[in-house]
C-alpha cells in the first residue's frame, strides 16, 4: 500500500489544501509542504529499504506492484509498479514539490488554497505518470497533469498568461490525443492477434504487430513524448508557457513536467517497439542534435531573463533525447544523471528569475546590470548554478552530458561532435546570464533585498545535490542500472536475433525473475 500512499497523500493534501484556504493563506501552504515531505519520506523510505539495506538487487523486475480490476469488461486495471527509474523521479517529483512550495510562500497572494490544490494534483498527476502501468491509466494521468497545469498559468502568471496558458493546452492536448489514438490502436491490434483485449503493459510488450503498423505506432508516442520533452520543432509552447508561469509553475515545468517526456520515450517507445524505434533512432538523435544548438542559439538571443533559461531546457532535454537513442549503457546512464541534474539547475534558476522579478518587477536583462554589489548572495548563487549549467566539471550537468557525448561517440562520431558544440554554447550563454544582470553598468540603480534565509536555505539544498551528483554520482547509477540493463540488453538482442524471438525474450526480462541476471550484481 505504500505506492499507493505515495499517490494518494497529495491527492488529500490538495482537497485540504484547497477547503483550508478560506481560514487563511499560511494553512494550505503548511498542508501542502506537509503532504509532499510525507511523499519524500515514503519514497526515501522504499530507497533505503530495497537500495541500501538489501541492495535491491533481487530477482524481480518490479520493486512494488499495486495491481485492482477497475475495469475488467475492457481490459483496464488499475496497474502500479516501480523500479528503480521511476523511484528517481519520484523521489525527485517530491523534492521539487517541496520547493516549489517554499518558493511560492510569499509570492502568491490571491486564492492560495485553490494555488496549492492545483500545484499538488499536477505533482500527483506527474507521480501517476511514474508508476502507472496501465496504458489507459497512463493516459489518465497525463491528463490530469494539463488541467491544473493550466490553471497555475492563467490564474496566477504574468502579462501574457492567457495566451501562454492557451498555447501550452493546444500543444499538450493535442499531443496527447495523438497518443491516445496510438494506445488504443495497439489496445486492438493486440486483442485481434490474441484475443484478449487489455492495457496492461506486460501484457502488450512484444505485441504482434507488423513492421509498418508499429513505426506509426511508435511515431503516436514519440510525438507526445517528443511535444512534453520538448523536441525541435515542437517546442514552441515552452518558452511561453516557462515566462508567464509563476515560479512554483517554471520550477514544475521545467523540473518535471519535461520529465514525463523523457520517461515515456524510455518506458515505452523503447520496450514497445524497439524495431520500430531503433529504425527511428538516427532521425531522433539528429533533432537531438538539433535541440541543443538551436536551443543554445535561441537562448543567447534573449534579454527576458525565464524566456531564456527556458530555451536553455530545450537545449539540455536535446542531451536526454541524444542518450536514449544512443543505444547503449553509458549514454542512458548519462540521460538519467541529465535528467535529475538539469531538475535542480534549471530549476533554481528559475527561482532566482522569480525572486528578481518579485524584487524590481521586470524580467528585462537589458534592464539589469551592477546588481552583484547590492545582491551578494544572490549573484554568488547564481554564478553557481550558472557554472553547473554550463557543465562545470564537478556538478552533476557535467556527468550526465559527459556520459551522453561518451555513449553517443561509439555509435555516431560526427553527430557526437557536433553535439559537443552545444556545451560551448552553454558556456556563452551561461557567462552571459551573469555579465548582463549582475556585472557592469547599473542601468536603473536598483535597491532590493538579497536573498533571505528561506531562500537560501533552498538554494543551498539545489546546490548539495548538485555537488553530490557531481562527485559521487554511483547511487543514482546504481538505482537505475538494473532497469537501464533490461532495456539495453532487449536492445541488443533486437539486434542480433530476429523479431519473434527478441519479443519472447523482452517479455521474459520484463516479467520473469530476471533483474538480477541483467545487472550482473546479484550477490552469489
Amino acid at each position: 500500500m505504500t505506492l499507493l500512499w505515495i499517490l494518494i497523500v497529495p491527492i488529500i493534501g490538495g482537497l485540504l489544501a484547497w477547503i483550508s484556504g478560506r481560514a487563511g493563506t499560511q494553512l494550505p501552504r503548511w498542508i501542502s509542504f506537509i503532504a509532499l515531505a510525507i511523499v519524500f519520506v515514503l519514497t526515501l523510505h522504499i530507497w533505503y529499504h530495497y537500495y541500501i539495506q538489501i541492495d535491491l538487487f533481487t530477482e524481480q523486475a518490479w520493486l512494488i506492484e499495486f495491481e485492482r480490476a477497475w475495469i475488467p469488461q475492457l481490459g483496464i486495471s488499475f496497474y502500479l509498479a516501480l523500479d528503480g527509474l521511476s523511484l528517481l523521479l519520484i523521489v525527485l517529483t517530491a523534492f521539487l514539490g517541496m520547493i516549489s512550495v517554499v518558493v511560492s510562500w510569499n509570492e502568491i497572494k490571491y486564492r492560495v488554497g485553490f494555488f496549492h490544490f492545483n500545484l499538488l494534483w499536477v505533482l500527483a498527476g506527474i507521480i501517476g505518470v511514474f508508476i502507472a502501468l496501465d496504458l489507459f491509466l497512463f493516459f489518465f494521468f497525463w491528463e490530469m497533469m494539463l488541467i491544473p497545469m493550466y490553471f497555475l498559468i492563467i490564474i496566477w502568471g504574468y502579462e501574457d498568461k492567457r495566451y501562454a496558458a492557451i498555447k501550452f493546452f493546444i500543444f499538450t492536448q493535442a499531443s496527447g490525443l495523438i497518443m491516445l489514438v496510438a494506445i488504443l490502436a495497439l489496445y486492438f491490434v493486440h486483442g485481434n492477434a490474441t484475443g484478449v483485449y487489455t492495457f496492461n503493459y506486460n501484457d502488450l510488450l512484444g505485441a504482434d504487430i507488423t513492421a509498418s503498423v508499429a513505426m506509426w505506432l511508435m511515431l503516436g508516442f514519440f510525438i507526445a513524448f517528443g511535444v512534453k520533452l520538448p523536441a525541435v520543432p515542437v517546442h514552441t509552447w515552452l518558452p511561453d508557457a516557462h515566462t508567464q508561469a509563476p515560479t512554483a509553475g517554471s520550477v514544475v515545468l521545467a523540473g518535471l513536467l519535461l520529465k514525463t517526456g523523457a520517461y515515456g520515450l524510455l518506458r515505452f517507445v523503447v520496450p514497445l517497439f524497439p524495431e520500430a524505434a531503433m529504425q527511428f533512432s538516427f532521425i531522433a538523435m539528429i533533432l537531438g542534435v538539433v535541440s541543443i544548438l538551436y536551443g543554445a542559439k535561441l537562448a543567447f538571443a534573449q534579454t527576458d531573463f525565464k524566456r531564456l533559461v527556458a530555451y536553455t531546457s530545450v537545449s539540455h532535454m536535446g542531451f536526454v533525447l541524444l542518450g536514449i537513442f544512443a543505444w547503449n549503457q553509458l549514454a542512458l546512464q548519462g540521460a538519467i544523471v541529465v535528467i535529475i541534474a538539469h531538475g535542480f539547475s534549471t530549476g533554481a534558476l528559475f527561482i532566482l528569475a522569480g525572486g528578481i522579478q518579485h524584487r524590481i518587477h521586470t524580467r528585462d536583462m537589458d534592464r539589469m546590470g551592477g546588481m552583484w554589489a547590492n545582491v551578494p548572495r544572490m549573484g554568488a548563487v547564481a554564478m553557481f548554478f550558472a557554472m553547473a549549467s554550463l557543465g562545470l566539471p564537478g556538478l552533476g550537468n557535467f556527468v550526465g552530458e559527459f556520459l551522453v557525448l561518451i555513449g553517443m561517440f561509439r555509435e555516431n562520431i560526427l553527430l557526437t561532435v557536433i553535439a559537443a558544440i552545444g556545451i560551448v554554447a552553454a558556456t556563452i550563454y551561461s557567462i552571459w546570464i551573469i555579465q548582463r544582470i549582475f556585472h557592469g553598468e547599473s542601468r536603473e540603480k536598483w535597491e532590493m533585498p538579497d536573498l533571505n534565509v528561506r531562500e537560501m536555505a533552498v538554494m543551498i539544498s539545489m546546490i548539495l545535490v548538485l555537488l553530490w551528483l557531481g562527485l559521487y554520482p554511483r547511487p543514482v547509477l546504481n538505482t537505475a542500472k538494473p532497469a537501464l540493463d533490461i532495456l539495453q540488453r532487449g536492445v541488443e538482442e533486437v539486434r542480433m536475433v530476429d523479431s519473434e524471438k527478441y519479443k519472447e525474450r523482452f517479455i521474459e526480462l520484463f516479467t520473469k525473475d530476471e533483474i538480477g541476471k541483467a545487472s550482473g550484481l546479484n550477490p552469489p
